[in-house]
């Protein structure tokens, strides 16, 4: 017997098998993210839909928890913003259907005016930097 045991095989309830859907609270749980959260993204994702049976219950597929995964990681692992994450996975669908899903979202480089509008605000901001710098030296001496 292993050493590990899971929280619900310590609390006396057997473990669920992989391809079984999960409640929203199993979930919750399980990626330390509040319901009130799931749901809320369920709203900003249309990717995200979980089967609802009576009174509204969830119940989330193996692939939809794979998918809060990246978009737990996306948001509060890498830093990217609810309007980035869904600017990835819309534009990640176009590699095929589980590019979602399997966090295989292609990156991609920046269009070049975006890259050109960067470089331009880095070298304004490098001026200005430097214009400070001539300040700063002209009070010192």
């Amino acid at each position: 017997m292993s050493d590990e045991v899971s929280e619900a095989e310590a609390r006396g309830k057997p473990r669920k098998a992989p391809t079984a859907f999960r409640t929203i609270s199993e979930v919750a749980d399980d990626l330390h993210i509040p319901q009130h959260v799931l749901r809320f993204w369920e709203t900003k994702f249309p990717q995200l839909k979980p089967l609802k049976r009576g009174g509204g219950r969830r119940y989330y597929r193996p692939e939809d928890i794979a998918l809060l995964r990246r978009i737990s990681d996306l948001l509060y692992t890498q830093g990217y913003t609810i309007k980035g994450v869904q600017r990835l996975l819309r534009d990640g669908t176009d590699e095929g259907p589980q590019a979602a899903v399997t966090g295989e979202l292609p990156l991609g480089d920046p269009p070049p005016a975006a890259e050109e509008q960067e470089t331009a605000d880095l070298r304004e901001a490098l001026a200005e930097l430097e214009a400070i710098a001539r300040e700063l030296r002209a009070l010192a001496a």
